[in-house]
């Protein structure tokens, strides 16, 4: 088991702050911080919150997954995952290599198919066999995109390249999620598709969200707009659109910008009225119920916990809602109810995710430092909570 120097996150900042040579006091002056709450943060009684953790970041000049210690070597070598990335990093090298004449690819509509399973796989959380089949279905739709090019080919290879984002992000290796991201932009061009390239741009955003660069994330949400622009009227271009609103309303709050990020929950919520539920358009979990969810997020980032929770009660989340996106929410009210003094009901949502989707759950940086936060509070039943702190990895 890792020891606590390595997953606490306070003792990860306090050792940097002190190598840059700032006081508690002094980080707290940069990152325009209260003191109080970096000295509970360094101490491990108190959770980071992703906009805080990003304002401590930006005045350490460290990367966000610095301080939360992404990705998580020691549980992705116990899950044996690790081993699945460097095929992923090497299949996203040959891009531009042209046809492998030791590929004989399966027909496009075979191939098109397979990159809608590995979406379908992702957003069920199965990260394992996602992550290891990807690399060979990469290598061989390449080939067939280059042997016989098309915009259905380079659509679908952008697709896969859009699963090696989200496999890279949700395990934690960021700059490979970058160098996927570039591989969409180049397939999508090819595939003259706005559409995918307005998807790209929100992937974007959500890397820079998670970087803690709300001003750049900000910027790519409004050229996906303007991409989006481009494109015909559909369905499909208006789920893109609203998901991109549902991405700045997020960086918004994270900028402590509330007005303008209900501005683009209303603008999300007017497009979900004319999509429904389009759980299935680009796999982006779009309509009504991703509205309410990303209200929630909203209010969380403005330390709104009483309000999210009561925005959190009134939604009702559809069958086939997916795995991925239902425990990332269920992560969320557990730290609303953490923070509103409500530990048992935090370590229940905790064990929803779980659920829901054991292997996101547990690289997920939000359920560490709740759980983490949980110890601290020492409110939930000590044995089932210590066996869930072990699972995660954590002392």
């Amino acid at each position: 088991m890792p020891s606590n120097d390595v997953e606490h996150t306070g003792r990860r900042i306090a050792r940097i702050r002190k190598l840059r040579g700032y006081t508690q006091r002094g980080l707290a002056d940069r990152a325009h911080v209260h003191y109080g709450t970096i000295f509970k943060i360094e101490q491990g009684t108190r959770q980071a919150s992703p906009a805080v953790l990003a304002a401590i970041a930006h005045a350490l000049s460290v990367p966000v997954a610095e301080l939360s210690g992404l990705p998580y070597m020691a549980e992705l070598q116990q899950e044996h995952l690790d081993g699945l990335i460097q095929p992923i990093r090497e299949s996203l090298d040959v891009y531009d290599l042209g046809v492998d004449d030791t590929i004989t690819p399966r027909s496009l509509a075979d191939l098109a198919d397979q990159a809608d399973r590995m979406c379908e796989l992702v957003r069920a959380t199965n990260l394992r066999t996602a992550a290891a089949e990807l690399p060979a279905l990469i290598h061989e739709l390449t080939t067939a995109a280059h042997a016989q090019p098309s915009d259905r080919a380079w659509a679908a290879l952008a697709s896969l390249y859009r699963t090696a984002f989200d496999i890279t992000t949700k395990l934690g290796f960021h700059d490979l999620a970058s160098i996927a991201l570039d591989r969409m932009a180049w397939a999508a061009e090819r595939a003259s598709d706005p559409t995918t390239a307005g998807l790209r741009q929100y992937l974007r955003s959500l890397a820079y969200l998670r970087a803690g660069q709300y001003r750049t994330g900000k910027r790519l949400a409004d050229v996906g707009q303007k991409t989006l622009s481009l494109a015909a009227p559909s369905r499909t271009r208006d789920a893109v659109a609203g998901q991109l609103h549902l991405g700045a309303a997020v960086l918004a709050a994270r900028s402590r910008d509330g007005g303008t990020a209900i501005g683009h929950i209303e603008e999300a919520r007017r497009y979900a009225d004319l999509t429904g539920e389009a759980t299935r358009v680009f796999w982006l979990s779009f309509g009504p119920t991703n509205v309410a969810a990303h209200h929630v997020s909203v209010l969380l980032d403005q330390d709104q916990y009483a309000q999210a929770l009561t925005v959190a009660k009134g939604i009702r989340v559809p069958d086939d809602w997916p795995a991925s996106r239902a425990a990332h929410h269920h992560a969320e009210i557990a730290r609303a109810q953490l923070w509103t003094g409500r530990a048992d009901a935090a370590f229940k949502s905790l064990l929803e995710a779980k659920r829901l989707a054991p292997q996101q759950t547990k690289f997920s940086p939000t359920v560490r430092e709740t759980a983490a936060g949980l110890q601290s509070a020492k409110r939930a039943t000590p044995d089932t909570l210590a066996h869930f702190v072990h699972w995660l990895g954590l002392r």
